[in-house]
């Protein structure tokens, strides 16, 4: 018979095979590794035959097939030691001619470092003949550096009377040729190429200095040293000399430009302008056959940088008799002319950056117009400060704030803002055109042409905004011109927007909202102008929101624009009807029901819209005047309580709708039963139970009826406003009560009330009984309360807080279950 051991102990077995298997396979693995790091020796040098195998004599933490330990590689500790010894030497040369020169003759000097040079220059031709490259490139940097003490020993001894800055420029020449011709002849060396390249740099911006030349000087010099570089950059065979002469070009390039752009905009006169026009042509002609054979961006960035300089040499010349208000302009129609230059047969990176640098020049400009057409928008916010003080003795510019001589210098900007909007409206008009004309190094995608279409209509009515300001206009012209603007935007919006041109649509919509905002604020300046305005608004917002007016399930944007319309003309008739009450009434809490008047016009016109989706924003728009007549009748109680009574029946009338009746409905309630209360405060009442009992007992009556026909009613519903008509005011008269009598009587009633909610399951009895209890008997333990811990220690409340925390924390889930189960038996009441 074959024995099974029981399931636990073959569990065991198991496991103990399982771990041994394990054991022998990571001995394995290790083993593997060791054998493919013998048989794959590295690539930089060969290695010697591996020792046969040895397994170590006593017990290792690794096993008996770990790898042997690694090996410090040689190479990184080979280029530590010959770069201390270049160090090394270098220090000594340096000390050797500064300190040891002087005691040994011309001839001995020359000797040594003729010696020393021609043997540190040979050096590394037999080092790599021999395979020593590394040695061989420490002993070339120090040949180098010997040829610079070589030059400055030369100065100092055999040409003492050149000038620093002369010598220093022949020098480097020198050295630049004689470093290029060595790095040509030994190129295996990565050193002296580059070296040579760096030192380029130097000869002509020397030469200019010891030659005390101006600053057009030292921009040729630079210029010429970046067509050095960008000739080494583009015909360079090593990518370090390419990459080299690369950054030294963008350098002295960028350094010579900004020179020229200095002078091209301090010029104030032709002739002035023409030598840094031709520095910047020059400067763009390199920046152009540099990007013609260079890679995709840093061609971008070369036709970025020869568009620039050709529409500032351009520029500058036409501005240079001009006012500096008006080469804003003059520069923007440069940068579009620039775009001609794209039709040339150029390398399609070079034109996408000729189009680049045009769209900059275009950008920067509207930005250096951009501030006044800000101050035009947000000037008129001043006019809060003096509400109906009479028109600005200045005119539209008093109106924004600023007077003076300061809009002289903004002459230009309208005309800026309005030349860009019409040549992007004409490329975003004839986009296809325009294509078809630049080619493929001109080709915006659907998001570039939908910005243009955008931009154009914002920039035109930004443009125009600005105008009555430059212009000078008087205050009645200015509210005059900008109505116009307001009605032209969003008549521009509609039609747009109905035919589906989108981007232009919401721009202008958006244009004309804010016009409108600033419109307003500009007619609060005199009260003859606030009526004509806001109705002029109102007319124009009600007609957009009617005329975008569509299905039910039209496009969502359009849903939000119109929505926005219609609450925009809420809030102007909401600015007539407070105007109207300010010219009727010298106080302020008497107009408040001409504000109930445009909340009474939304409330009829959201049960005439009813399905439309506009609908709710237009009656939550309404619900603004109510609030703030409420807020106007808050100083005069009596009046207080007819506006709340009035809300009160808007709210009911509102309640009529199947769709509004739970908000609307409560809503009434709470209002009426606030008038009440506010109108027996104004009163003088000291018992309101007599008002307010005549009240509730028939309320409940007729909350009982609706209960015994309609068992399914709430009970808030039934019960809860005639409760709350007497038993809120009674509370309030017994904390303001001294005496006992009250408070016990509705202590009480409301223990009856909340019994009564108890037993007969009804949430508003319960509720509203157990609060009304609550609130009274805090009220009456207060005084005691206040006693008893005036006379315990002041570490005896701490100390009981403490610890019912403690209790609270220790029966958490026991206490959340009970709230849980006590909330749910609330909302299963009715």
């Amino acid at each position: 018979m074959e024995h099974v051991p029981p399931p636990a102990e073959e569990l065991a077995l198991l496991d103990r095979e399982l771990a041994r298997l394990d054991a022998r396979r990571s001995h394995l693995l290790v083993r593997r590794a060791w054998l493919l790091s013998v048989l794959t020796p590295p690539a930089a040098s060969p290695v010697p035959p591996a020792a046969p195998y040895a397994a170590p004599l006593g017990p290792s933490p690794q096993g008996p097939f770990a790898a042997p330990a690694a090996r410090t590689g040689t190479g990184g500790a080979q280029n530590v030691l010959l770069t201390l010894g270049g160090l090394l030497l270098a220090v000594a040369a340096i000390a050797f001619t500064l300190v040891s020169w002087g005691h040994m003759g011309i001839a001995g000097r020359s000797a040594v470092l003729g010696v020393v040079t021609l043997a540190a220059l040979a050096g590394p031709a037999a080092l790599l003949r021999r395979g020593l490259s590394a040695t061989a490139e420490s002993l070339g940097a120090l040949a180098c550096l010997l040829m610079v003490l070589d030059a400055y020993a030369l100065h100092r001894v055999a040409m003492p009377q050149a000038g620093a800055a002369g010598f220093a420029a022949a020098s480097s020449a020198v050295l630049a040729a004689a470093w290029g011709g060595y790095g040509l002849w030994l190129g295996r060396l990565r050193l002296p190429l580059p070296l040579a390249v760096v030192t380029a740099q130097l000869p002509l911006v020397l030469w200019a200095w010891s030659a005390g030349a101006g600053a057009s000087g030292f921009g040729w010099a630079l210029l010429g040293t970046a067509a050095l570089d960008c000739a080494l950059a583009v015909r360079g065979r090593s990518t370090p000399v390419r990459v080299t002469a690369c950054a030294g070009a963008w350098t002295t390039g960028l350094l010579g430009l900004l020179v020229a752009l200095t002078q091209s905009l301090a010029a104030r006169s032709v002739p002035d302008a023409v030598e840094p026009a031709a520095l910047l042509l020059a400067g763009a002609a390199i920046a152009l056959t540099g990007a013609w054979r260079a890679p995709g961006a840093l061609a971008v960035a070369g036709g970025v940088s020869a568009g620039l300089c050709a529409v500032a040499a351009v520029g500058g010349v036409l501005c240079a008799e001009m006012d500096r208000g008006w080469s804003v302009p003059v520069y923007l129609l440069c940068g579009a002319a620039l775009l001609g230059a794209v039709r040339a047969p150029l390398p399609r990176p070079v034109g996408r950056g000729l189009g680049w640098a045009a769209t900059g020049v275009g950008a920067a400009a509207v930005l250096a117009a951009a501030p006044l057409a800000v101050l035009s928008l947000l000037g008129p916010v001043s006019q809060l400060a003096r509400v109906w003080s009479g028109a600005p003795e200045d005119g539209a510019r008093g109106a924004l704030g600023v007077t003076g001589s300061a809009w002289s210098a903004t002459a230009a900007a309208p005309v800026t803002l309005l030349t860009a909007a019409a040549l992007l409206g004409a490329a975003y008009r004839w986009r296809d055109r325009l294509v078809r004309m630049a080619g493929p190094a001109f080709r915006p995608g659907p998001a570039g042409w939908g910005a243009a279409g955008a931009a154009a209509p914002a920039l035109c009515w930004a443009g125009l905004v600005t105008l009555p300001a430059v212009l000078g206009f008087s205050y009645p012209a200015a509210v005059a011109a900008q109505s116009v603007l307001v009605a032209g935007a969003l008549a521009v919006a509609v039609g747009c927007l109905r035919r589906g041109t989108e981007p232009a649509g919401w721009t202008a919509l958006v244009c004309g909202l804010a016009g409108a905002v600033s419109l307003g604020l500009l007619s609060l300046a005199e009260e003859s102008a606030t009526y004509p305005v806001f109705a002029v608004l109102l007319v124009a917002l009600a007609a957009v929101a009617v005329l975008l007016d569509g299905p039910a399930k039209a496009v969502h944007a359009l849903r939000v624009a119109q929505a926005v319309s219609a609450c925009g003309a809420v809030v102007c008739a909401t600015v007539l009807a407070r105007a109207a009450g300010a010219s009727l009434e010298p106080a302020d809490y008497r107009a408040a029901p001409l504000l109930l008047a445009v909340t009474a016009v939304t409330v009829l016109l959201g049960a005439r819209l009813r399905d439309r989706p506009v609908a709710p924003a237009v009656e939550l728009a309404g619900a603004v005047p109510a609030v703030l007549a409420v807020l106007m009748a808050v100083p005069d109680r009596p009046f207080l309580a007819l506006v709340l009574a009035l809300c009160g029946v808007l709210a009911a009338g509102t309640a009529v709708r199947a769709e509004r009746r739970p908000a609307a409905g409560y809503l009434a309630v709470a209002l009426f039963v606030l008038a009440a209360w506010v109108r027996l405060t104004a009163s003088g009442v000291t018992a309101p139970e007599a008002y307010t009992l005549p009240v509730t007992v028939p309320a409940l009556a007729v909350g009982v009826l609706r209960r015994r026909r309609d068992p399914s009613a709430s009970s808030w519903t039934a019960y809860g406003a005639g409760l709350a008509t007497t038993l809120v005011p009674s509370l309030v008269a017994a904390w303001l009560d001294p005496d006992w009598p009250r408070p016990l009587l509705l202590g009480a009633a409301a223990l009856v009330i909340t019994l009564a909610g108890a037993r007969l399951r009804l949430q508003a009895l319960l509720l509203i009984g157990g609060t009304v209890l609550a609130l009274d008997a805090v009220h009456e333990l207060a005084p005691y309360v206040v006693q008893v811990v005036g006379a315990l220690p002041r570490w005896l409340p701490p100390a009981l807080a403490g610890v019912l925390l403690l209790v609270v924390g220790a029966t958490y889930e026991q206490r959340l279950r009970d709230a849980r189960r006590l909330k749910k038996s609330v909302v299963r009441m009715r």
